[in-house]
């Protein structure tokens, strides 16, 4: 999972988005990155079990965890508040101090210097839990749309990690949350991120939220993995163990956990082990990124993972 970027290669992360938002899905990940069925994750830092996925990554540096930027809140009655407790004339809250459920509120209503300071608290929080912040990516795809991009790609600039953006906004397949931006908005940021060293991936594809509980997952994500073509591909997975998942989304638990079941799975991994593709994860990409950019650790993060050690 350390191969270097090799655009004649078809190179796959294999990602689990939102740990940290229920023990399931911290159970999950730690279960399948140790089969070597998941390269990579992100933590959502102001989710409730986020302290428990800390505590995990701390006593194993080894995990390739990145931080999963988060502005909406999106469960129906399960919440997360923003760290940074921002006023509602900061557009980051519903009436009751929660994310708004949906991008395109927050993208109306946020203003883009309390965006910063929020998801600067969030990469701030996770390293002085003793994360070792491997990357960056969006929950939901909020932090890249084009109201805040440029707020994403600095602080990807300031902490030396990379960020996840396509080279299109078609290739993002998570786009379904971005309604309403355009491929001239989107390839702004994609523009400026690539002038300032960022590697740009080819595609990201995701979950099959929309697969019918009687439709076996198998033959809908062998072909996907068949689909990679040449170059970095990231997927979007959402592995939950059972539990309290079928409580929190009893109508779509069975998405997430099917996908778990199936990533876990002896035959299917064998399967993955026989496909011409290299399963990679993030922390290559951040060591090849601090070499390009001649730093290895930003002096931020330095300062925040000693304190953490105190």
């Amino acid at each position: 999972m350390n191969a270097p970027i090799n655009a004649q290669r078809r190179q796959l992360v294999l990602h689990e988005d939102d740990v940290g938002m229920c023990h399931g899905a911290n159970s999950a990940f730690l279960e399948l990155t140790g089969l070597g069925a998941c390269s990579s994750g992100a933590v959502m830092v102001p989710c409730p079990w986020f302290p428990e996925m800390a505590e995990a990554a701390a006593a194993d540096p080894a995990l390739d965890l990145g931080v999963h930027l988060t502005l909406n809140s999106e469960k129906q009655q399960y919440k997360w508040r923003p760290l940074t407790s921002p006023s509602r004339a900061a557009g980051l809250t519903d009436e009751f101090g929660y994310f708004w459920p949906d991008v395109a509120t927050t993208r109306r209503k946020a203003a883009p210097q309390a965006v910063e300071t929020e998801l600067r608290a969030q990469i701030d929080t996770a390293y002085h839990a003793g994360i070792d912040v491997t990357h960056l990516d969006a929950h939901m795809g909020a932090a890249l749309s084009p109201e805040f991009c440029d707020v994403y790609i600095r602080l990807g600039l300031e902490y030396r990690l990379p960020v996840l953006l396509t080279k299109t906004l078609s290739a993002y397949s998570p786009n379904d949350n971005l309604v309403g931006v355009t491929e001239a908005a989107f390839q702004r940021g994609v523009a400026e991120a690539r002038a300032k060293g960022f590697v740009i991936f080819d595609a990201a594809i995701q979950t099959t939220w929309g697969r019918p509980r009687s439709k076996p997952i198998e033959p809908a994500y062998k072909a996907l993995v068949e689909g990679v073509r040449e170059g970095l591909t990231f997927f979007c997975l959402h592995f939950n163990a059972p539990g309290e998942l079928e409580l929190i989304e009893p109508r779509s638990a069975y998405i997430r956990t099917e996908e778990y079941e199936l990533f876990r799975d002896q035959s299917f991994r064998d399967w993955l082990d026989a496909q011409d593709i290299d399963i990679i994860g993030m922390k290559p990409l951040r060591e090849e990124l601090r070499a390009r950019l001649g730093r290895s650790t930003p002096a931020k993060a330095r300062k925040a993972a000693t304190r953490s050690a105190l």
